[in-house]
């Protein structure tokens, strides 16, 4: 064996003990708190991508979306047939393009009244809370309603949490905080959103 496999041999031993016994200290097992957040692309869709896991498994699944529910939505489009998948969408579409307070947070505390009965229901083992990040910042939904429900789920339920800047009690919470980093976005230099790859 030559110095170099001999090096790589010894490397590779050290990784697998330090992941060996990572593996033998993790033995609780109850839903997680997941939040994805940061400036980058990418949020939703590996929200999408774990809800098509869970369904693939036959899982129970809620999906709300908070902001772009009235945007076509591949994923959706794709598992919207399942039994097992439901999908709550606040209609009014960017808060940006209503520009009215009032209306926005009607339509804010109406789907969430659907996520509330996802998260309070033992059947269901994922629900993603895609943007509600935006709903805390514009004060559409009270940090403290939201942190109830999540403490209050069933203790076999995952959330994901998606949105730029996610709320620091909700950060507290997580078990699990993903923060996309953008370092370049084609949309910043004038690229349409591209179907089937941006939505």
């Amino acid at each position: 064996m030559s110095d170099r496999d001999a090096r790589h041999k010894a490397s590779m031993e050290k990784l697998k003990a330090r992941v060996d016994e990572k593996v033998a200290n993790a033995t609780e097992q109850r839903g997680l708190l997941l939040i994805n957040t940061g400036n980058g692309k990418g949020k939703t869709t590996a929200a999408w991508g774990t809800v098509t896991r869970s369904l693939g498994y036959g899982y129970k699944v809620g999906v709300v979306q908070f902001i772009k529910g009235l945007w076509e939505c591949g994923e959706r489009n794709r598992l919207e047939e399942d039994a097992n998948l439901s999908v709550a969408i606040m209609a009014t579409g960017f808060t940006w393009d209503t520009q009215n307070r009032e209306s926005d947070t009607q339509a804010c505390q109406a789907v969430w009244q659907e996520a509330e009965k996802m998260l309070a229901d033992p059947a269901t083992y994922l629900v993603v809370l895609d943007e509600i990040t935006y709903m805390l910042k514009f004060g559409y939904l009270d940090i403290d309603t939201v942190k109830q429900a999540l403490i209050n789920r069933p203790q076999e339920q995952t959330v994901i949490i998606t949105g730029r800047n996610a709320h620091r009690d909700l950060v507290a919470m997580a078990d699990t905080v993903t923060e996309m980093q953008e370092v370049r976005h084609a949309f910043n230099n004038g690229l349409q959103a591209r179907r089937g790859i941006d939505f």
